[in-house]
């Protein structure tokens, strides 16, 4: 029998979950949207065109794990790239269960 900080516990958990906690941001702000979110966002410019392109990105599941790595340095280290054109953001979210948030440098 389940005494009452338990139903308490078990209905917190349970609201938390449909209550769109995760959350992916990039860029200078973010736009949400409660049932589904996939856009990108500009970021930061430089200078030149580029011809190489590298990404890295974190996700975040039921807003309770969030993992990864969308420094702007590791989109470069995964490019090959040393000097930046520009920075875009690629945010993805889906009923607020499944998350990602990535950072996409252009350059050579």
């Amino acid at each position: 029998m389940m005494n009452n900080f338990m139903r308490i516990a078990l209905a917190d958990g349970i609201v938390s979950t449909m209550s769109g906690c995760a959350m992916a941001t990039g860029g200078q702000g973010y736009t949400s949207g409660y049932i589904y979110s996939g856009y990108k966002m500009g970021g930061a410019v430089g200078t030149g065109t580029g011809t190489k392109t590298g990404q890295a990105c974190t996700s975040s599941i039921l807003g309770w794990i969030a993992i990864g790595d969308a420094s702007i340095s590791s989109a470069k280290a995964a490019g090959g790239i040393t000097q930046v054109a520009h920075v875009d953001h690629d945010i993805f979210n889906i009923l607020g269960i499944y998350a990602t948030s990535c950072t996409i440098v252009v350059g050579n």
